[in-house]
């Protein structure tokens, strides 16, 4: 039972980080229609931007801070100099030029932090486990990814659907013709949206940063899976995002965790190791490629026009 409840609460808070970077990503998509693969490497300057600045500073909250206005700034400037020239061209050049930003990024990190990895201790209150049920902990610092992530999530949802610039992001993610056709400085939102999704991307690039090793390329492989989340839950959808990534992140861990066990019962322990987390991204695929058979736009795709 405790590792049912803890393997379950692991995969709630592996969602809920997927779901921030997948959030921006859909975003960008669908209302810049920007195929960006160098969302991973904003995801990958947040941890590093973290981990740097609690250096400086010796305050975890602070260095994060710090780190989520300077993903935010990054953005913006990365959208102003390089991103906005792709819009309205062809998804190869996206691809092209994207994967270039990400060898650019590469190569700074190396130049700036040097190739090995870097590493973001936690405050000591951080680090207590924390009694979720009698008889049961659960460590403060991925309880607090999940109660940080939902609210996040939370404010997200709110700001998306009941206020203006929502409202214009819906519109966008819509039809983005009409929003320009009625005067509104389509430069400008594109440019708050892409700080928005950078700005989420490295919030859960730092909170990653404690649990695993801050490193170069550590946004590739999850980028992966944010493309994915995207894909089920519909290009544009918030709604679809958090939904398919709380789906993505409990089949990911939950898999990991138990599917070894059951391997074992047909296979020689190490085949059964290696096999386990193979087997669950084939799942996580399985389910979207079962998602683009039956509805090919997603759970829930914006209502494109």
């Amino acid at each position: 039972m405790l590792l049912v409840v803890e393997q379950f609460l692991n995969g709630l808070q592996f969602g809920l980080l997927l779901f921030l970077l997948a959030a921006g990503l859909t975003l960008v998509f669908g209302i810049m229609d920007l195929v960006n693969l160098a969302h991973g490497s904003l995801y990958m300057m947040g941890a590093y931007f973290a981990a740097t600045f609690a250096a400086w500073t010796g305050s975890f909250l602070l260095g994060a801070l710090l780190a989520l206005g300077a993903t935010l700034v990054l953005g913006i400037v990365l959208e102003m100099s390089a991103l906005r020239h792709l819009y309205g061209r062809d998804h190869l050049d996206h691809v092209l030029a994207t994967f270039g930003l990400i060898l650019f990024f590469n190569e700074a990190v190396r130049l700036i932090w040097g190739p090995a990895g870097l590493a973001l201790p936690l405050p000591a209150w951080l680090t207590v486990p924390v009694p979720i049920l009698p008889g049961i902990h659960y460590p403060a610092y991925r309880l607090a990814i999940i109660i940080v992530a939902l609210l996040v999530a939370l404010l997200l949802y709110l700001g998306v659907m009941r206020t203006r610039i929502g409202m214009l992001i819906r519109a966008g993610a819509s039809n983005r013709e009409m929003i320009g056709a009625l005067g509104i400085n389509i430069k400008l939102l594109y440019t708050l949206v892409f700080g928005l999704g950078a700005a989420l991307a490295g919030l859960a690039g730092l909170m990653q940063a404690p649990i695993l090793t801050v490193q170069i390329g550590m946004g590739e492989n999850i980028l992966i899976l944010a493309f994915v989340i995207i894909v089920i839950g519909g290009i544009g959808s918030i709604r679809g995002a958090f939904l398919a990534a709380i789906f993505v992140g409990m089949i990911d861990t939950l898999g990991r965790a138990f599917l070894p066990n059951l391997l074992r019962q047909v296979l020689s322990g190490a085949a059964a190791s290696t096999a386990a987390p193979a087997l669950s991204s084939m799942l996580i695929y399985l389910l979207m490629a079962i998602v683009l058979v039956v509805r090919p736009e997603g759970l829930f795709p914006a209502n494109r026009r």
